[in-house]
């Protein structure tokens, strides 16, 4: 890309997660395919804060669309509250902005709908924040399974066991909450901070379109004081009988890597996605791991604009995940845990307490292992009486 001029691009949300955006446009400027152009904050960053930019500093708003305009930005990178990711994707798509758009992409399935229309009206390309799909693993399951060499696949499990603790449901207003008085949020265990596992299930299983669904089971409970749901489990069924089972928790014994299983009748494959590795085991064949490279998404938006390459993540990649986020948002709010079944220790850092679920690590690997819930294990605290399911 060398002798091109740099996208102009515009950030929203650069605190939070949207810290790491702010360093992988830094990375991206210093290559010269990128220039920070604008960053928009209810609060503006700090000298301090902007730090690696010192030499360029961006412009800064409060006004999404008037620092669009007033940058002339081609890009925008939107990193916000999850309810407001629609309106601000729209304000995008009218001034003929692309973008890519953090996961969840939207908090509602009719708000998905509208963004997905708008910025195909507007011929605009809308890359959604599904870091995993950038991994080369991905396209190389694809073709070992392809190849028939784990046999037919059964079903695809997913499995997270993360530790989260009482200071990070604290980190924003709208911080395990399913709805803020008439504004759905949807920030539970299988939408955002694990999202990507739901996501990298349905895409190994190449069912990640919206009409690839034929029915949703969901398990949601919580152990923390929250609305939203911290140790759950799901069931996607798509229309050709395949079972996409996804088990996860923000109340694990001890952290770990989320990972992929893709279930064949000869073998499995096993994705890390966090890490791009790769564990395929197989009959008549040793074990066999492998460590793939990965694209990053807004280098590939970047090199779309520039030289047509394809989107790695599109929306209507993200249909059958938001048909699951729907399916969430609507079912009964979580079962809240008894105190019976979890106790209390100090946070891993700092000085806050979690939560752990008692032998919630080793439920969360049966479930993916197995392609059952919660219940069907046999979890004391998730007989069918106790369980929200829809």
């Amino acid at each position: 890309m060398s002798g091109t001029t740099p996208v102009p691009i515009v950030l929203a949300g650069a605190r939070g997660h949207g810290r790491w955006h702010l360093a992988n446009i830094r990375r991206l400027q210093h290559q010269g395919l990128v220039r920070l152009a604008g960053i928009c904050e209810l609060t503006p960053l700090t000298d301090a804060e902007l730090d690696m930019f010192a030499r360029e500093m961006p412009e800064q708003s409060s006004d999404f669309g008037a620092l669009l305009d007033s940058t002339g930005a081609r890009a925008a990178v939107i990193c916000t509250p999850i309810p407001t990711h629609t309106a601000l994707a729209l304000t995008a798509a009218a001034r003929g902005v692309h973008l890519l758009l953090e996961k969840p992409p939207a908090a509602t399935w009719d708000d998905y709908s509208r963004m997905a229309a708008g910025v195909r009206e507007a011929g605009v390309a809308c890359q959604i924040g599904f870091q995993s799909f950038g991994s080369h693993a991905v396209a190389a399951i694809k073709e070992l399974v392809d190849s028939g060499a784990i046999g037919a696949v059964r079903g695809i499990g997913a499995a997270g066991a993360w530790v989260r603790d009482d200071v990070y449901f604290r980190r924003a207003p709208w911080a395990g909450r399913r709805r803020m008085g008439s504004t759905d949020v949807v920030d539970g265990v299988l939408t955002n901070p694990l999202a990507h596992a739901v996501a990298t299930a349905l895409e190994l299983a190449g069912r990640g379109a919206a009409e690839d669904v034929a029915s949703i089971e969901t398990e949601l409970f919580r152990a923390h004081d929250i609305e939203a749901d911290d140790t759950s489990c799901v069931r996607i069924t798509t229309t050709d009988g395949m079972p996409v089972t996804v088990a996860v928790t923000l109340c694990a014994e001890e952290a770990g890597e989320p990972y992929v299983i893709v279930h064949g009748e000869h073998g499995r494959v096993t994705f890390w996605y966090k890490q791009d590795r790769v564990l395929v085991q197989r009959a008549g064949h040793g074990p066999e791991e492998a460590v793939h490279g990965r694209t990053d998404l807004l280098e590939n938006l970047v090199d779309h604009l520039e030289h047509g390459t394809e989107l790695l993540v599109p929306p209507e990649r993200t249909g059958a995940f938001m048909r699951v986020l729907e399916a969430v948002r609507t079912a009964p709010d979580p079962s809240p845990l008894p105190e019976s079944v979890w106790y209390t220790r100090p946070a891993d850092r700092g000085d806050g307490v979690r939560r752990v679920v008692r032998g919630i690590d080793g439920a969360v690997a049966a479930a993916a292992d197995t392609l059952t819930l919660y219940s069907e294990l046999g979890a004391s605290w998730a007989r069918p009486s106790e369980v929200s399911t829809s």
